[in-house]
């Protein structure tokens, strides 16, 4: 379940299924779908799936200026060609949430996005989202706990170190299985 609409969507279908052996009411069937989802009632599975779409949608956009013109935080797009290996790396080596993927039909790309610690990334098999090798670059505090938490996995085929006078800080640079390449940059101190 991904949405608030879905677990609706889910209630309604439910009460349908259940109309000839037992008049349900809505609200009694949304208490069924929060038990099923193991929370105690509909509230708080309403509560929970609101904070996450919360979390998981488009950026928030700024209060519009005089030009009229608005823009928020842009989300890298970047090509894989194997969904168990980009799974196995982004979501397990690198520790990212899978907050939603999308394909148009059986045996079609998948397009999904992968989210960690406010950063938002979408992964693309279509032909034409993106060029294989991109790089993106991402201001981060921490860098020496997460690379400690990255060596710590023991994953085969990743064993970042920290470039300590990269451009704006010191950089832990993260290869994807795909040529493309991950730069976490934490700033240097002021001083």
């Amino acid at each position: 379940m991904r949405t608030y609409r879905d677990a609706k969507l889910m209630a309604k279908a439910l009460r349908e299924a259940l109309a000839p052996q037992a008049a349900l009411s809505h609200a009694q069937t949304l208490e069924i779908v929060a038990r099923q989802f193991g929370y105690d009632d509909w509230n708080i599975l309403a509560a929970k799936i609101g904070r996450a779409e919360k979390d998981n949608n488009e950026a928030e956009l700024p209060a519009i200026p005089a030009d009229g013109i608005g823009l928020a935080m842009g989300i890298p797009v970047l090509r894989i060609f194997d969904v168990e290996k980009a799974r196995e790396f982004y979501l397990g080596f690198l520790g990212f949430s899978m907050d939603w993927d999308h394909r148009y039909g059986e045996n079609f790309p998948i397009y999904m996005q992968v989210s960690r610690s406010g950063l938002k990334l979408h992964l693309s098999e279509h032909h034409g989202d993106a060029s294989p090798g991109s790089t993106v670059f991402v201001w981060m505090q921490g860098v020496d706990a997460y690379r400690a938490e990255l060596i710590g996995k023991s994953y085969p085929y990743s064993k970042p170190g920290i470039q300590e006078h990269g451009p704006g800080g010191r950089t832990l640079e993260v290869p994807d299985p795909f040529g493309n390449r991950i730069r976490f940059c934490e700033k240097r101190a002021e001083g």
